[in-house]
């Protein structure tokens, strides 16, 4: 099986009591848990889940992610 790298992100819940995890690359792949660390462990093997149900659909895995744009502003604290 081929390693492959996904970029994802961590959203806190606003009471700080899950990190919301999703994988732009993946749409419709989420998951979450209680600390970052948590959410990153799901956010593997969300995606490895992912990936397996597109090829049991017969359906191509999206190639690993390569460089996503990012912008720095500066914005009122």
């Amino acid at each position: 099986m081929p390693l492959r790298t996904y970029r994802i992100v961590l959203d806190p819940e606003p009471d700080g009591s899950a990190w919301n995890v999703s994988v732009p690359s993946l749409p419709g792949c989420f998951t979450f848990g209680v600390t970052q660390a948590e959410a990153i462990e799901r956010a593997e093997e969300a995606i490895r889940c992912h990936i397996k149900g597109l090829v049991a659909d017969r359906e191509l895995a999206p190639p690993p992610d390569s460089e996503f744009p990012m912008v720095t502003v500066l914005a009122p604290a």
